[in-house]
């Protein structure tokens, strides 16, 4: 931050104790209100601020018990109504006249939901940003629902919020917490911050006086955790929210937000992925990006954007590729763009989509087609934006060994198979990249890819190129925040064997083998949507590798531990 860049420093009185305010950017200007969490100071916002302070008013102040603020006297000082009251106490003294811009990160996110659902809100703040820290009364029926109906999904969700949330105990501990803070982990905190967030130390942060911050903030848990879960209040909002959910957070789960429509009618959902404070001190130009996108919207008074992601899937007219639109759809609220050769059938596609709570639109594209691709990207960029989420589905089946597979089935089975997935890398990775707000792209590759079979020549190398090239583009876009999984289906019950050609029949030979390959994966019955759901997690967890049905599964673990056998097998084909 350079010299003349410096926050203008002013204190403001609220329940007993003077904050510490800084101001930077034009006064004139639409006032954003950051909020810092624990165990931070109005610092840890420096490179998001710089970003905004471009176009904006920039405030940022050290909350109770933090840097350069006062201390409350009792427990009592660190109350949420006493957190959200010193909020509106600074919104009043540097925005008296206007409406401000609430943005908050981890605990500085619970004490503004605390205000941001206080009754009238929405006159004193015009839209609130929030990142890993759900409004406790919200969770707090969120757990009921769960204890209500113990479904298996309920029960693990609770568990695995559980173990993640692991410190909030610890931090009710009467001597533990505090003693850790003052006899080491203050000094470690730099090193955990390296190892775990995958940040560097950087100047203000972490700030000189963490460990007496630390110390002090531990009063936030024990003032409100256990009150307010046990006994979770109504807490509606009017206030447009903007829900930044940062998916490697080690500490905040992303299910945790399912239902919250239920409380802010205005919601929108974006994904950014980084975790719990690499998205402040590393991705700060897409924090930025999406604030000043949302904050805008609401200055113009503009209608809710979609709140799911944008998600684009290739070949989605049947089969995987319609299962994972939808599921999309179903599960995210996504703004789903979908493409296939058949226009109609990737029209039908979309119109689900819309039925089952997203947005569809349908174009037609030849993934083949290298230019085509790349206009594809920039029609979808221009019309609907970056995409957050890349299917590459579109493919289509060979049978036929090597010396029986011709130039010209060659040329088709990689025109397809491999260079539609290189031309959809290509045009929607790069708008990725240029974004700078991570993303994710899926590439299907299949079982073949590692399961060799003299009767899948072409196919099996089609696939096992599409497997290591999203190893290669995973390690390149790693450093922009863009995760690239490889799907790797077994047999599946999809259209894709009455579309698949075989080499030295004739026309009629071929007719028959695509019945009787047709019958063979019906009876196996393994439903597309099942491959959907793992592409949905496989985007959730950043997975690189998943192997879909028992069969790739076992495929996958043989070749690793007995390649010979596997070599053995490939001579009998399959085809």
């Amino acid at each position: 931050m350079n010299q003349s860049d410096e926050p203008r420093r002013r204190f403001v009185h609220s329940g007993g104790v003077d904050l510490a305010v800084f101001e930077q950017g034009d006064p004139t200007a639409p006032t954003l209100l950051l909020v810092h969490g624990y165990p931070d100071t109005h610092r840890v916002w420096d490179e998001v601020a710089a970003e905004l302070a471009a176009d904006h008013h920039v405030v940022r102040y050290d909350v109770r018990g933090a840097g350069q603020s006062g201390v409350p006297d009792s427990r009592e000082g660190y109350r949420l109504a006493q957190l959200a009251a010193d909020l509106f106490a600074v919104a009043d003294a540097v925005s008296p006249d206007r409406p401000v811009h609430v943005v908050a990160h981890d605990w500085g996110s619970l004490q503004s939901w605390e205000a941001v659902t206080e009754p009238g809100a929405e006159r004193r703040i015009a839209s609130y940003t929030t990142m890993s820290g759900p409004c406790l009364d919200h969770m707090g029926h969120w757990i009921r629902h769960r204890l209500r109906r113990p479904t298996p999904r309920h029960l693990k969700q609770l568990l695995v919020q559980g173990a993640h949330s692991w410190y909030i105990t610890a931090f009710h501990l009467p001597v533990l917490a505090p003693a850790a803070w003052r006899l080491g982990l203050a000094r470690a905190w730099p090193r955990v911050l390296r190892d775990l967030e995958h940040v560097e130390p950087r100047p203000g942060h972490p700030q000189a006086s963490l460990k007496k911050d630390a110390v002090r903030g531990i009063e936030l848990y024990r003032a409100n955790m256990r009150p307010t879960l046990r006994h979770p209040r109504e807490r509606p909002t009017e206030v447009p929210v903007q829900l930044i959910t940062l998916r490697r957070d080690r500490y905040v789960n992303a299910f945790l937000s399912e239902g919250l429509e239920r409380w802010v009618p205005d919601l929108t959902r974006r994904q950014l992925n980084a975790t719990h404070w690499s998205a402040l001190l590393q991705r700060a130009p897409a924090v930025a990006g999406m604030v000043r996108e949302f904050t805008a919207r609401v200055e113009a008074g503009a209608p809710a954007a979609p709140t799911g992601p944008l998600v684009v899937v290739t070949g989605a007219g049947s089969g995987i590729g319609r299962a994972t639109a939808l599921a999309f759809a179903e599960r995210e609220r996504a703004t789903v763009v979908v493409c296939d050769l058949d226009l109609a059938a990737a029209e039908r596609t979309a119109d689900l989509v819309g039925l089952l709570g997203g947005t569809g639109h349908a174009y037609r594209v030849d993934v083949s087609d290298g230019p085509a691709v790349t206009a594809f990207a920039q029609t979808v960029a221009a019309a609907h934006g970056v995409p957050d989420v890349l299917v590459n589905n579109a493919g289509i089946g060979h049978s036929g060994t090597f010396l029986q597979t011709t130039e010209k089935e060659w040329q088709r089975v990689l025109d397809v198979n491999l260079w539609g997935v290189i031309h959809g890398c290509k045009a929607f990775g790069s708008l990725m990249a240029e974004r700078g707000q991570g993303g994710h792209i899926v590439n299907l590759a299949s079982a073949a890819a590692y399961l060799p079979s003299k009767a899948l020549a072409a196919y099996a190398t089609s696939k096992a190129a599409v497997l290591m090239l999203s190893e290669c583009l995973g390690a390149e876009l790693a450093g922009a925040g863009i995760g690239v999984s490889a799907i790797c289906p077994g047999i599946v019950n999809t259209n894709i064997t009455r579309s698949s050609t075989f080499s030295g029949l004739t026309e009629q030979q071929q007719a028959a083998q695509q019945a009787k390959f047709s019958k063979l994966y019906a009876r196996r019955n393994f439903p597309p949507e099942k491959v959907a759901e793992e592409i949905l997690a496989a985007v959730r967890s950043g997975k690189p590798l998943v192997p879909v049905t028992v069969e790739a599964k076992a495929a996958r673990l043989v070749g690793r531990a007995w390649p010979g056998l596997l070599r053995r097998l490939a001579r009998l084909g399959v085809g």
